[in-house]
This record gives C-alpha cells, structure tokens and sequence, in this order.
C-alpha cells in the first residue's frame, strides 16, 4: 500500500515524507475522499478555517504542486492527483489505500459471519484490524480532518467489538482479556467493550474481576453521565452475578445491540410541575423537540430520562441514547460522529454507514422518516453540533439537553432549569443518605445541602459519601465540606495517588519538555498559548511548538484549540509543586520575568493603539527581548485584554507577592484603558491598589501619582466621586512637587469633570479654566481636545448652553486638525446634546446620529449609552415612545456593560418617563423609586432630583400632595447642583397650585 491514514499520515511506505502542514492537511483531505473530487471550499476550510487569506486558492494550487512534485521524487505518478473544475482529487487502486483495504476485509469479515465461516471471519478481521497504527491521520490537528477521522476510528471499533464477539464464540476469551482491558481503558463509555470484557473474565472464571468492571463502569456512567447502565449491560450483569454469563456468551446478545434509552432513577426527586408540564406539551400540543438546560449538575439528564420513559409506550420503534460530550473532558462529538453512532443504534452495519457528513445525515433521515421514535441528545455543546442531527419526520420525539441555551434552533420548546428549592434538596440527601439520618440533624442538613448549592449531583455525591459511611454524623460531613484541602494531598490512598501518576507520564518525556511543563506551572491562567510557552521558556516558536506537541502527546497539556493550551488543574498543581523545588529558584525566578516581561510588552503595544495619541503615561519600556513574539500576539488587539483578563489580574497580584515591583505597577497600568472602556472595574480597582503598593514601596512617586490618578477613574465611574476627587487631590500635589506640568494640567482636568460629575459646576469650571492656562503656557494644543470635551459636558449640564456650544465647536475643530477620532466622536455627541436643549432638532438629530456611528465604530459603550439616550428624549418628545423606551433600554444595556452607575440611573430615568408617557404610571413609579433609592446611596443628586421629579409626575393626577412633597425636594437637589431642569419643576408647582 502506497498510502496510509490508519494512524500517522503515510506516504510511499514512510511516515514524514510529507512534513509541511498545509500539505498534509491537503493531501489527509484528498485521501479521506479518495475517488472524489473535492472541493476547494471544503479544503480552504480544512487548513484555514474561520480566517481564509485573499490568497487562499493560489496558496492550495502551490500546496498541490508541492505534493505532486513530492510524489514524484518518491517514485509515484504525480497524475494521482488530478485538477477538477470544482476543485481536486485523487485517483488511485483501492488496494494503495489502507482505509479501503480495511474497508474490503470487514466486509469480507461480515459475509463470513452470515455464512457461519466463523474462522474465517476472524481471520479477515484481524487482517483488517492489523493495518491500524494508532487513530486516523493523528497528528493533523485541522478540524475538518479530525472530524472524517474521527468517523474512521468509530469504524475501527465496531469492527474489534464485532471480531471479538466471534473470538469469544470460537472460546478465545483468555487471549482477548489483556486487549479488551486496554480497550476499555480508551473508550470507558462504551458499553458493548465492557460487556465483551465481562464474558471475557467470567469465561476463565474471574467473576470477582467481572463484576469490578461492571461497578466501576456504573461509577464512571453516573459521575460523567448521571445514569445507569444500559439494560444490556445490566442483564450481563445479572447473568454473571447467577455464574451464567460464560456459558451463554455472547451469542445470546444481538450481534451490534443498539444502546437503549437508560433506566430512570428510582428517588427521582422534585421538578414535578416542570414534568407535568412537559409531558402536557407533547402529549397535547405536539411539542416534538425540547430543549432542557441548565448548569452542569442540576439535573438535565436525569429528566430527560424521566420524561422519556414516562412516554416512552407512545414511541415504540425506537428509544435512543447519545451523550454528545459537549460539556466533558472529552472534545464535543462532531455531527459527523453523533450521526454515526445513532445509525449504528439504530442497527445499520457499520459498511452501511457512509464516510460524508451529507451522507449520513440523509441516512439518519430516511431511517427514521417512518418511525415513531423517541431520541435524547445529552450534553450537548451547541446549536451548530444538534441542528443537523435533528430528524425530519413529525412522528418523533426529541429532548435535547445543555448547558447553554440553544437560541438558534429554528424549533424546541426551552426549560431551564435551576437549583432545587431547600424542601426539594433536603429530601434528595434523605433519599440517599437515609430520611431519619437528614431528620434527626436539621441543623447540619441545612449546611451540607448549602454548602452543595443545591445542586442535585453534588447532593447526590454528598449523600453517596454519607449511605457509605454510617458512622458518620451530617455534621460530620458539612464540617469536611467546609475545610479546604490542597488537591494533590486529597486524592491519596496507600501507594496510588494523583500525583505519582502524574510523575510517572512526565519521567517520560524529554529532559526539554520536562522543563517546559516544569515552567507552566507558573502561568496563573487557564489557558496560554503557544506565544506564552516561548516567551516563559526562552525558546523559539518552533522548538516551544515542538515541545508543547510532545507534553500533548503525553497527556501532560491540552490543546483546546490550534495554538492554545490548557492544564488540567490537578496537572498545573503538579507543574507548580516541581518548580516550587529549591533547586529550581533561579530557573523560577528567570522564567517569571521573562513571563511578565511578554505580558506587560503586549498590553502595552496594544494599549498605544487603543489610547489617546501622545499620552505620556502611556509607559516608556525598553525593547523587548522577544519582539517577534510581542507584535504576533499585539495583533490581536483588544480582544487580547478580552481572552487573558483573568490572567492578567493575576499577573499583577503574582508580580507583587514575588517582588517584580516594577513589573506590577506598569502591567496594571497597560490594562488601565482595556478595563475601563470593559467596564470591568473590579479588576481595575484591585489591579491599581496592587500597584500602588508596589509603587509606594519602590518610592517611585511618579508611579504613585500615576496609579493614583488611574485608580480614580474606577471610583469616578462607579460615581464614589468624593473618593476619585480625594486620590486625585493627591496625586495633584505629587505631580506639583516633581515639576510634572503636563501631568498637573491633565490632573487639573480630570478634578474639573469629578466636581462636574458631582454637581459643583463652579469648582469643576475653576479647575477647567486652571488646567486650560496651564495648557495655554504649554503651548500644546493638541492636548486641549480632552479638556474641551470635559469643558462642554459641564457646560451642558450647567445650561450655559451657549458657552458649551463654542467650547463644542472648538473641540470638533481641534479634534480634526489633530486626527484624532475618539475626540471627534465626542464632539459631534455634546455638540448634538447642545443643539437638541437649544430646540434645534434637525442639526441636533443629524449629529447625533454622527456621533453614535463613530463611538460604535469606537468601541465606546459609555459614549453611545449617551447619546442613544439624548435620541431617546428626542424621540419621546417627537411622541414616539415605544421607540423611545427602545432607545433608553439599549442605553441602559451599555451603561450596565461599562459598570457606570450613574448612567445607570440616567439611563432608567429616562426609561421610566418613556413609559409614563406611555401611560404605564405603576411600573414608571416603581422604576423611578429603584432610581431614587440607588441614586441616593451613590450620592448622585442630579439623578436624585430626576427620579423625584419623575415620582411627582406619576402622583399628580393621584395624590397632589405627594406630588407637591417630592417636587420640593428635587426643586432642592437641582438648585444645588444648579441644574436647569430646576425651572421645569417651578413651573410645575405652579400648575399645581
């Protein structure tokens, strides 16, 4: 045979004649359809996937030409492979390709078998198994090959279980126990292997071992499923525990039983309305496809399966089973291999099943178009997975369970599910753990089901942990729950642990990848990439690619996708045990430098793209020592902050405790525009405290008066103003004492708009105009742009409409000249506020609408929630308030996203006036009131008085005498913050009287 793809890519005999990527994955997708054309789709699909370069199909007809050249060096015809309109093929003996050779033995295997040539048939199945060198084209990790290879190897499987049958029929079970136990080992979850290792045992007399591989399969059915075993396998279990099982074999079982739908639990407990109401749905109103989710362990399975064979009499062609792994530490099953295991349930020979996905699925169709069938798709991971599989026919029932909700269906009726209430969880422990034991202790049940969340499988486990021990007191158990234990130490009994296993897989690879792995455990991350891995162990990109392929292949690493690793975190606890040694101190300490050396270098580099052009406090750090490896991964932009976030606040926190000072304070400013244009202000008040620490104990005190200033614009936005003003204040003198004007005229700034912010126009102008002059005297007009933006908003709100409008024009101006976007957006949105107050509604709509393409474009949340909600008040005085109220809504989705408190309470102010002039007066008063009452512990008394305002409006008609009292007080609050609105509220008052 010439080619190979039952295991590692093969070619003319040897497995690396074809080494470069691309190539591989070409010619591993001509080969998957050898005798086909494929199409170029299909193949720019397979080696770029979601990112196809312009240049993708001139880069294919070069991968082809390499190949071809390949080819023929090794002495093969270059015409295999051949050009197509539509794409490209390879033509070839089947007798060259091992996947077809294998093909023709099982066929030949299974004839035998209907012939009753049982010898025979072994013999043919053990030719064709032979020709398997480990999984299908591993090696390539391109999704579109593993997904056809994946079909390959669940053909492989069904062939071993089908010659095994015939081996343990022809009494060749000791021979097979050795194999079948490495088989289960692989593939835990299938049943028909564990079955075959069960009459395996049983037929050399070790039943005791048998019945261990049934309870340990049960074990692993229950933590990862949360169900039982097939009836199958339960009746073999039976069979053994009665010493049958060896003497019926396995002929007494069909030869490929599908896996029926999973007995129902017996303490089945609560859920009892949402069951009802399921059963009603399909019984009545034909609800054929629903969809169950929920979190993971809240009991999705279990009522699907509950639900299933309570309606399972009404659906008697077939009851099928298929966990699809989507939430597991197994990979999501593709629609490709879902499909084929369903066929495979559904009793189609598995020669029968066909390689296309296209294929399958119309297979899958046309068996069930005449069934009454009743299928459960578990687990699964998204709509794209479940869509295809769904069958056409209206006969047929479907549950679909999840733990995300599965929007994009185009039919299924959704039923999330929570926690269980107290009563429910409560009698769920008694059910397992025993009802005078939860009794008798009300006290310590009420902790231990606490201490679970409510969440059934978690009860369960407790329970379990409980029926076993019955020694044990609850309190017992809830005070084991509460103390923390280190995880490595945990899972220890006698000789075997977690963690010598662990060492034994890493005594086995390189010296080179021993260290890598040793290094990652440094990562706080869930996740890094390969980028990461260079950086953290002086490497180059290939040789950390080479590195991390060998721990992946040693199971010490995941790749979760191309390019991107994970530990388990058991693993990355090991990892941090090794590099935690003493010998290791000075390999440790490097290597965390070199780590937060890459991080603080990408944040900032991506940081200068995203903030104001010129900026000085945007950080002055040497070059790189890796340059390569910082622009690859600035690239990405902010979507960088966005993936590695968690990692990086855990950066900051790790460069304090491990005395990298510098680093600490310099990461947490680099994040600073990411996680205030985010929203994410926890991390930045946390990752700023942490480095003003670090700055204060370096006695750095232009790194305090920095991290001072920037920890401030959290509390400015979280609207904590007194606290903003009062680190600004200090970072003033700082920046004053140090002769840093520029940093003095920017401070000066940020005061004016904190005591704008606060409702003291006066003081915020003072520090406007001081911070103007000093500009002034600067002689950098450029930098005027901000202070112009922050000048024309305090303005506005001040209703010195006029005097806003030219600061407006003046900043539009100034942000032109300077190119600078970001400002320009600004200036259109004040500009367009100021024109709508001064009744100009044409220009003002037309700016507006400016401004609100340029901050989408931005990225500028806070900016559009603004200016959507100045449309909405257009739009609501112009009479449409349903339009409106939309407007004001979607404003309040931004303000929440960027974590602004305040434009919060604008945003349903507003909101809530939208819909009482709807005429909902009950649910506007009950918005204002939740405005009243957050503003009012914020201190932000513009939207006090607004909220207190829009309560009188709703009582006017109603209680005239409310109406007066809260139009008093907010007449109070808007003359304090010496807001115009203070006028309207007069003229109020007055109509009152």
């Amino acid at each position: 045979m010439r080619f190979g793809i039952l295991g590692p890519l093969r070619v003319g005999g040897g497995e690396a004649t074809v080494t470069a990527g691309r190539d591989r994955i070409v010619l591993a997708m001509l080969l998957l359809r050898a005798g086909r054309v494929v199409p170029l789709e299909e193949l720019v699909d397979a080696v770029w996937e979601e990112r196809p370069p312009a240049t993708a199909r001139t880069q294919l007809q070069i991968c082809v030409s390499r190949l071809r050249q390949r080819l023929a060096a090794l002495g093969l015809p270059p015409e295999i492979i051949v050009t197509d309109p539509v794409g490209y093929g390879v033509r070839l003996d089947p007798r060259e390709l091992d996947s077809e050779v294998f093909a023709r033995g099982v066929a030949t295997a299974r004839s035998a078998v209907a012939a009753g040539q049982l010898a025979d048939a072994q013999r043919h199945y053990r030719a064709a198994l032979a020709l398997w060198r480990g999984p299908a084209l591993s090696g390539i990790p391109s999704r579109s090959v593993r997904r056809r290879a994946e079909a390959l190897d669940e053909q492989r499987l069904a062939a071993l279980e089908e010659c095994v049958d015939i081996e343990l029929r022809l009494r060749q079970a000791a021979d097979l126990i050795g194999e079948l136990s490495e088989s289960v080992d692989r593939h835990p979850l299938r049943e028909r292997l564990r079955g075959q290792l069960m009459l395996a045992l049983s037929a050399v007399g070790r039943q005791a071992d048998a019945l261990a591989v049934y309870r340990e399969g049960r074990r692993i059915y229950a933590e990862e499923l949360g169900i039982e075993p097939g009836a199958a396998l339960q009746e073999l279990h039976q069979r053994v525990l009665v010493g049958d099982a060896a003497a019926a074999g396995p002929e007494s079982r069909p030869a490929a039983p599908a896996r029926s739908l999973p007995r129902a639990i017996s303490d089945f407990t609560g859920r009892q309305q949402t069951v009802t109401r399921l059963v009603k749905e399909i019984e009545e109103d034909d609800a054929r496809v629903q969809l169950i989710d929920g979190m993971a362990g809240s009991g999705k399975t279990t009522l699907a399966v509950h639900v299933a064979t309570a309606l399972a009499h009404r659906y008697p062609d077939a009851h099928l089973f298929i966990d699809l792994h989507g939430h597991s530490e197994r990979n999501p099953l593709t629609p490709a291999a879902a499909v084929a295991t369903l066929l495979r349930q559904l009793g189609v020979e598995a020669q029968r099943v066909p390689l296309d996905l296209d294929d399958r699925l119309a297979l899958w169709r046309t068996e069930l178009a005449d069934r009454r069938a009743l299928v459960v798709f578990d687990n699964a991971a998204s709509t794209a997975q479940v869509a295809p599989l769904l069958p056409n026919g209206r006969d047929s029932l479907v549950l679909i369970t999840s733990r995300r909700r599965l929007v994009g269906l185009d039919e299924g009726r959704p039923s999330s599910l929570s926690v269980l209430d107290d009563e429910e969880a409560v009698e769920l422990l008694g059910r397992v753990a025993g009802a005078d034991r939860v009794a008798a202790e009300p006290e310590a049940t009420a902790e231990v089901v606490r201490r679970c969340g409510h969440l059934p499988l978690a009860i369960r486990l407790a329970g379990a942990r409980l029926a076993h021990r019955p020694r044990w007191r609850i309190a017992d158990l809830a005070e084991r729950l509460t103390s923390g234990r280190d995880p490595l130490a945990e899972f220890t009994a006698g000789e075997r642990s977690v963690g010598r296993a662990f060492a034994l897989s890493y005594a086995q690879v390189t010296p080179a990848a021993q260290r890598l792995f040793r290094l990652l455990g440094l990562h706080p991350g869930v996740r890094f990439d390969n980028r990461v891995a260079a950086a953290l162990a002086e490497l180059s990109l290939p040789a950390a690619q080479d590195l991390l392929d060998e721990l992946v292949d040693a199971h010490l690493a995941e790749e979760v996708e191309p390019g991107r690793y994970r530990l388990h975190d058991l693993i990355r606890e090991y990892a941090r045990t090794l590099v935690a040694e003493p010998e290791c101190a000075d390999e440790r300490r490097a290597a965390l430098e070199r780590l937060l050396d890459h991080h603080l270098h990408v944040a900032a580099a991506i940081a200068r793209t995203i903030e104001v052009t010129g900026s000085r406090n945007l950080l002055r750090l040497p070059e790189p020592a890796r340059p390569d490896l910082v622009a690859a991964t600035a690239s990405q932009g902010r979507a960088w902050f966005d993936e590695n976030r968690a990692a990086l606040t855990a950066l900051v926190r790790l460069a304090e405790t491990e005395g990298f000072a510098r680093h600490c304070w310099q990461l947490a400013r680099a994040c600073w525009r990411a996680h205030f244009d985010g929203g994410h202000l926890d991390e930045l008040i946390e990752t700023h405290t942490v480095g003003l620490r670090a700055a204060e104990g370096l006695g750095d005190d232009e790194a305090v008066a920095m991290m001072l200033n920037y920890l401030a614009s959290a509390y400015y936005r979280l609207a904590r103003f007194s606290e903003a003003i009062g680190l600004m204040e200090v970072a003033l003198g700082l920046y004053r004492r140090l002769g840093l004007r520029r940093d003095v005229r920017n401070t000066l700034g940020n005061l004016g708009a904190s005591y704008t912010a606060n409702g003291d126009y006066r003081r915020g102008k003072e520090h406007f105009d001081a911070s103007a002059e000093l500009t002034g005297r600067l002689d950098e007009s450029g930098s005027l742009a901000n202070l112009l933006n922050n000048l024309s908003l305090a303005l506005l709100n001040w209703g010195r409409y006029e005097e806003a409008l030219r600061a407006a024009r003046n900043h539009l101006l100034l942000a032109r000249q300077h190119a600078n976007i970001r400002q320009s957006a600004h200036a259109l949105g004040h500009l367009g506020m100021i024109r709508h107050r001064m009744g100009h509604l044409g220009p003002a709509r037309r700016l507006l609408r400016a401004a609100l393409l340029l901050k989408r474009k931005l990225g500028n949340r806070f900016g559009e929630g603004e200016v959507l909600n100045e449309i909405g008040v257009m739009e609501r005085d112009a009479g449409r308030t349903e339009q409106a109220a939309d407007l004001h809504r979607r404003a309040l989705v931004a303000m929440t996203g960027v974590g602004d408190r305040v434009g919060q309470c604008a945003s349903r102010n507003l909101l809530a006036r939208a819909i009482l002039a709807q005429g909902d007066v009950s649910s506007a008063l009950d918005l204002h009131r939740r405005v009243l009452a957050d503003a009012t512990r914020l201190g932000a008394r513009y939207e006090q008085a607004r909220a207190l305002d829009g309560i009188a409006r709703c009582l006017r008609d109603t209680d005239p005498a409310a109406a007066r009292s809260h139009w008093t007080r907010a007449l109070a609050l808007f003359r304090q913050v010496e807001s115009p609105d203070g006028e309207e509220v007069v003229r109020l008052l007055a109509e009152l009287d």
